[in-house]
């Protein structure tokens, strides 16, 4: 019913309009993310971007529903992925959304007015109607699609974090350094322990120096998973010395009745080295 070649022809005519319309009605003293970019590459990406999408969103008014979707996936997907999109608050980019949905409205007024009479009410109807359904689901879509890349880009980030900041650094005589700093949650101590057994294996490391003293804080799961560590790399023949613990570290150890009798323990990490020299 709300399917017309002539008014995708009025739209499709109209874009390049559309999208120059729109980049001027924005509040540049206002706007925030990408809407307030001055440089000229940025605002040409976005001009192109926005195009783009009345170029997809015009087929609305020919295209049959299935087909009009998947064609408009690769737009939705690149919005949503864009390095400048993410940088830009959601509600803003939500809010340039719906400026773009009432041109398409007030368009269809413009169509009407040039048309008097010729369309009854229901097909107008119709045609408003349309616009506002697919605009919802285009906006679902792409804050869907934005939460789900932002949320595994965040993924690989921690990963890349964690990577870094518990790395196994290679000695001499097959001696091997883990210096851990900051805090230390569950989640990192579990990815430390991993890391640390294959790092170990990779650099055949027989003797590890796990140094503590850039740890302010330490939780009872994640004493329990350096002493699980110390005792799994007894187990692969890679012997470990403890070094710079805290008072209150060493207390935590002792309140959860683990042992220390097997742990080679020195009070800072030149004299752990030294040691062995």
């Amino acid at each position: 019913m709300h399917r017309d070649k002539e008014l995708h022809s009025f739209l499709i005519e109209k874009t390049w309009q559309l999208t120059e319309d729109w980049y001027r009605s924005i509040d540049k003293s206002k706007a925030t993310g990408v809407y307030a970019s001055t440089n000229p590459d940025t605002i040409e990406t976005l001009k192109q971007q926005n195009h783009e999408f009345h170029v997809h969103f015009c087929e609305v008014f020919v295209t049959e529903e299935s087909k009009f979707l998947k064609d408009f996936e690769k737009w939705v997907l690149m919005i949503a992925q864009d390095d400048e999109h993410l940088n830009t608050p959601l509600t803003v980019i939500m809010k340039e959304f719906f400026n773009v949905q009432k041109q398409y409205l007030n368009l269809v007024q413009e169509f009407v007015n040039l048309h008097q009479g010729e369309y009854p009410q229901t097909i107008i109807d119709a045609w408003n109607e349309i616009i506002i359904e697919t605009f919802n689901k285009i906006v679902t879509w792409f804050v869907e699609e934005n939460q789900r890349y932002s949320e595994e880009k965040l993924i690989a980030q921690q990963e890349m974090i964690n990577e870094l900041s518990s790395p196994v650094i290679a000695l001499n005589n097959h001696m091997g350094l883990l210096p851990l700093i900051g805090v230390i949650d569950t989640q990192r101590a579990k990815y430390i322990v991993e890391n640390t057994l294959e790092q170990c294996t990779e650099k055949e490391i027989t003797h590890l120096f796990i140094d503590l003293s850039g740890v302010l804080i330490i939780d009872t799961m994640v004493a329990q998973q350096i002493f699980s560590l110390i005792e799994t790399l007894g187990l692969i023949g890679v012997k470990s010395t403890l070094s710079g613990i805290r008072p209150e570290i060493a207390m935590t150890a002792i309140q959860l009745g683990l042992s220390f009798e097997k742990v080679s323990i020195k009070s800072s990490l030149a004299q752990a080295i030294g040691s062995q020299q």
